[in-house]
């Protein structure tokens, strides 16, 4: 996995901007200095900029979401429902992510937590890093998708890949504390849990 360093000195500023946690807007506009597109040459030249030629979105999002560099990460990445963005400052690009899944990524906390809808593989920071919990993801109709122990990344969040067109409930243990939230995996749905309190 790739250690991340700046990459335009004078645009890390935007590129900050950018990567922030999103809350309920569900397409924020680029910044002013900012162009987004989805063609193959630009990404393919972001891909390579930031020395990740050749590797998929679905990928770039687990790399990026367990990387243990301290947030911020020089960059702007941002989880949406159906694309991975990508930016370095003046350009994002739009990455297709796998169209029978979805990444939820929780946040669980027992005292803080922050606002998020689409889920910022570069800034968002939750309270509980580097710790073991117990997470079990089951759909309305029963199914078990996810019952594991595992361990939150440096950022405080585990992710998870999901069906789509899904919904159900997300409950998390850890230390004799427990929660539970909702979550959905059809159009519109977020992909940042924050709110899923830990109560003893």
């Amino acid at each position: 996995m790739p250690t991340f360093r700046p990459l335009l000195p004078l645009g890390l500023a935007a590129v900050l901007t950018l990567a922030g946690c999103s809350t309920g807007d569900p397409e924020p506009a680029p910044t002013a200095s900012t162009t987004r597109t989805g063609d193959q040459a630009s990404v393919d030249a972001m891909l390579a900029k930031m020395d990740l030629a050749g590797t998929d979105a679905r990928t770039i999002v687990e790399e990026l979401d367990t990387s243990v560099d301290a947030r911020p990460l020089p960059l702007a990445a941002s989880v949406r429902e159906d694309a991975l963005l990508l930016g370095d400052g003046q350009t994002e690009v739009a990455l297709p992510l796998p169209e029978d899944e979805f990444y939820v990524s929780l946040a669980p906390f027992h005292d803080q937590t922050h606002e998020c809808y689409f889920h910022s593989l570069a800034t968002c920071q939750g309270e509980l890093a580097q710790e073991e919990v117990t997470v079990r993801i089951v759909t309305d109709d029963g199914t078990v998708l996810v019952d594991e122990t595992t361990t939150t990344y440096s950022n405080g969040f585990v992710g998870f890949w999901v069906p789509r067109d899904v919904a159900g409930t997300i409950e998390v243990e850890h230390e004799g504390a427990t929660g539970s939230v909702p979550f959905a995996t059809t159009e519109g749905s977020p992909t940042c849990i924050t709110t899923l309190q830990l109560e003893a």
